[in-house]
């Protein structure tokens, strides 16, 4: 940019601190920390820059979060001129940080600003990247805002980046020139992240996350893989909102659909808020002078107590493995550190205050090829936790979903042992067993081809109103099948047993709960309050590999009889039946179980019934 024929009034006022970027960064001195602007919002000029004085300058300390493109500052040839400090490992450091060539400090995303502006944290130098200034002077920091502004705010000396390409993002997000010691030039493109691929692992994790998210729900989620598949899965929700720390391309085809509204949120309604934003160019189109849009900076994004202001506050994050116990690591492999703590903690804690919120880790259950699993019965050495077991709750693989939050240690090694992958299930029993989580006989389905049947979740609307979800069980369930039979009267445990049972042996209980979804399958009416769930039905079958016929059962709790449940729940087992080759059903029903033999009546299938000594044997195929 020829800077002589400028003619606007805010290049002839503050011609006098525009320099070259060279000349610009001679203003730093050994010994001085220096601050960087985030993600794409990295002053590449001035970066660059840097190394074109690095013989001038000693013992510079490089404080950043999260940077887009190449960090030559980080180079081994740069030892002694600069030392990067970050507050999140990305993929351009972290061979410095793992090598101690570069420094991690771990800290809550939400708290970081704090260190700039008490000083705990001096800055004597931040370089960032903005809009052009409007009429008024006034310059955006564009596509972050997250902690640059107030690192911008506490540094004694403030060199800006004015760059054409940088959108005006509306919000918080706002500097005046007066502001600005020294002003550089430059017209390179603002670094993008492109989508990243999608696999069949990803896709499913997608689709369990989206299960979870509720209508009128507000999102949270990072970047990546999962996140995508998540936000592709959403095309059938209505009236979502966003409140995150940042988002990515995905979010902009839900916006365009009208799924993303924004209309429920309670706090900031008909607004996105996020405090900075990472994709490709046309993300950074759709995000510029875009009022629906509001940046603001981390402290206010990530504040855990506004972020549960949110109803059905939905976050969604990521991790590299969970132990049996609940806990996540999330920013190392080992000792070595791959990430950061970033904002997970601070939506973790948000969305389970939200009401309504749901905090969910999402993670492969394996890593390098199906050779490690990330589900764990001990963190590896070194580990460090970021999401406690105290703060877990929801935990989603590839496998299923398992709910831990105020759930005993036996019941979460349950639960994640049933969505790791199969072929280290039976590995992750005998962990469990032998640090004592489980006892010795706990009976667990180890089949690799036990995998939860997503697609045979149904939601279901009963006779007097009350919406269900029916759906596989899950070995999880144990204590829900337990509480269904002691609440069910003496009658209707007779006509279920044959008899007035009065206890459920636990043997018998972690029978009916091992599924492996293909000779056994069993499906579950639930009625669900938030994470509360009760199971009110189950329907069950036991195939008979010979004949390809299968014993059926169910039971309906008293208080949802005569409502049609029963009918729902068996033509739904029938279509799961039909999908894995069963011919028909088999059963026998107490000759006086009136509701049994209206219910199948009311299927309008031709059943064969043959009564002897008081019970009826009933068997019906369901080929024509």
């Amino acid at each position: 940019m020829d800077i002589g024929k400028t003619t606007r009034f805010w290049e002839r006022k503050y011609v006098s601190r525009v320099m070259r970027p060279e000349e610009a960064v001679r203003a730093i001195q050994p010994g001085q920390r220096v601050f960087i602007g985030s993600g794409a919002g990295v002053p590449l000029s001035l970066v660059q820059a840097l190394t074109s004085i690095a013989d001038e300058i000693h013992d510079a300390e490089l404080l950043h979060i999260l940077t887009l493109g190449m960090a030559p500052t980080a180079q081994k040839e740069m030892a002694g001129r600069f030392r990067h400090s970050t507050f999140f490992v990305g993929s351009n450091i972290r061979e410095a940080v793992q090598t101690g060539h570069a420094d991690y400090t771990p800290i809550f995303l939400s708290e970081i600003p704090d260190l700039f502006k008490s000083g705990a944290v001096p800055i004597d130098v931040a370089l960032i990247k903005i809009s052009p200034p409007d009429r008024h002077g006034f310059a955006s920091y564009g596509v972050a805002v997250d902690i640059v502004k107030t690192a911008t705010e506490a540094a004694r000396h403030v060199i800006a980046e004015v760059n054409p390409n940088m959108p005006r993002t509306l919000g918080d997000s706002f500097i005046h020139l007066d502001e600005i010691d020294t002003i550089v030039f430059a017209e390179d493109a603002i670094p993008e992240l492109p989508p990243p691929d999608q696999d069949e692992v990803s896709g499913r994790i997608g689709q369990y996350v989206a299960s979870l998210v509720e209508d009128g729900a507000t999102i949270q989620m990072g970047i990546g893989a999962i996140p995508d598949a998540a936000l592709a899965n959403l095309f059938g929700k209505k009236d979502l909102g966003i409140h995150t720390e940042m988002f990515s391309d995905g979010v902009i085809p839900l916006v365009k659909q009208g799924v993303i509204t924004n209309a429920k949120k309670t706090l900031h309604r008909k607004k996105i808020v996020t405090s900075f934003v990472m994709g490709t160019r046309a993300l950074y189109d759709f995000v510029d002078n875009n009022p629906m849009i509001e940046f603001r900076p981390s402290q206010y994004t990530n504040d855990p107590f506004l972020i549960a202001k949110n109803d059905k506050m939905t976050a969604i994050n990521s991790a590299l493995e969970v132990d049996l116990t609940g806990q996540v690591c999330a920013d190392s492999i080992g000792h070595r550190f791959y990430s950061g703590i970033g904002g997970q903690v601070d939506f973790i804690r948000g969305a389970a205050k939200a009401p309504g919120g749901k905090p969910i880790i999402a993670l492969p259950s394996t890593a390098k090829k199906d050779s490690i699993s990330r589900v764990v019965v001990q963190l590896s050495d070194g580990a460090g936790v970021v999401t406690t077991r105290g703060d877990v709750h929801y935990v989603v693989t590839e496998y299923g979903i398992a709910y831990l939050h105020g759930k005993s240690i036996r019941n979460r090694a349950l639960s994640l042992i049933n969505i790791a992958h199969p072929k280290f299930r039976k590995e992750l029993l005998e962990g469990a067993k032998s640090r004592g989580f489980l006892e010795a006989e706990e009976l667990v389905i180890t089949d690799t081809d036990a995998i939860y049947p997503l697609a045979w979740e149904k939601r279901v609307t009963i006779a007097d109103g009350s919406e269900l979800l029916l759906r596989p069980i899950k070995r999880s369930d144990e204590d829900l099948v337990k509480d269904l039979f002691y609440s069910q009267s003496d009658e209707t445990r007779y006509y279920r047993f044959f008899t007035t049972r009065k206890f459920l042996p636990k043997t018998t209980l972690q029978y009916l709960v091992n599924i492996d979804y293909n000779d056994m399958m069993a499906l579950c009416a639930v009625e669900a309050r938030g994470a509360l769930e009760r199971i009110v039905g189950v329907a069950r079958y036991y195939l008979n590999p010979h004949n390809r016929m299968a014993e059926l059962g169910i039971a309906i709790h008293d208080d949802w009889q005569r409502k049609g449940l029963g009918k729902a729940l068996l033509s739904h087992l029938i279509d799961a039946a039909k999908e894995k080759g069963v011919k028909g059903f088999t059963a026998d029903v107490l000759a006086d179980n009136v509701g049994m033999f209206k219910l199948l009546a009311a299927l309008k299938i031709p059943v064969k019934t043959k009564i002897d000594a008081g019970v009826g044997h009933v068997e019906f195929s369901f080929e024509p």
